[in-house]
């Protein structure tokens, strides 16, 4: 009896069949029966491999991952620490937007059993941030440095994905990557491109770690909200 030359198990060929199905559509619209007729497997096999969808939605977030995560160690590392995050920023956002529904498995997961390896990028972005700790250029504890950048990376990547006509241009982004950024490290960049997606992460971030706002930001919010030939004279 001829075989089809795949020596693959039945559990890899599970989990690749739902990665090449979440190439193209969501993960609700995926159903069983289309995983089991592309993995060429019979229903009871998923059951029995991870106990029911989610478990398999769990295992298959767990591999985008490892994926990400392989992205992020390639990153480059310079001698400039700040600059680092910024590219680690970007590198994120882009394995967002090539990979838009195993993103979004990966950062909402719905059942009770996460994925693990979010501790793992939590970790890199740590040893990243503490990078510029040493470098005498972190305003916050790297924890709470760590926990914002990737609570307004993700935000970002959400939104984009989201809602693409609204959030997916190719200026939000890098705008709220410089705020954010600059606001842990103290780099700020005056940059008038930048304008209300800077002020609405610096709140973001004041928000998320509970810094008083000072007179300079309240300065800063001021003329960011003010229309353009504001300051100039009657």
């Amino acid at each position: 009896m001829g075989g089809t030359g795949d020596t693959s198990t039945a559990r890899e060929r599970i989990l690749r069949a739902t990665e090449e199905l979440l190439a193209g559509k969501d993960a609700l619209a995926i159903s069983t029966r289309a995983i089991c007729d592309r993995a060429k497997v019979g229903m009871p096999e998923i059951y029995r491999q991870f106990g029911d969808k989610q478990g398999l939605l769990t295992a298959v977030a767990d591999l985008g991952f490892e994926r990400f995560l392989a992205a992020k160690r390639r990153n480059p590392l310079t001698d400039d620490p700040v600059a680092d995050l910024r590219t680690a920023w970007d590198s994120h956002v882009a394995f967002a937007l090539r990979n838009p529904y195993l993103y979004r498995l990966m950062f909402t997961p719905t059942g009770e059993d996460k994925p693990q390896a979010i501790k793992e990028a939590q970790a890199i972005l740590l040893k990243a941030v503490e990078r510029c700790r040493d470098a005498g250029r972190l305003r916050m504890s790297p924890e709470l440095a760590g926990r914002s950048i990737l609570s307004a990376n993700v935000g970002v990547c959400m939104m984009a994905l989201s809602f693409p006509d609204l959030f997916g241009d190719s200026e939000t982004s890098p705008a709220v990557r410089d705020a954010v950024i600059g606001k842990v490290t103290g780099d700020e960049r005056e940059d008038s491109r930048i304008g209300m997606a800077t002020v609405l992460a610096q709140a973001l971030v004041g928000t998320l770690t509970g810094a008083p706002t000072s007179t300079g930001d309240l300065d800063r919010l001021t003329r960011a909200l003010r229309p353009p030939g504001a300051d100039s004279g009657a």
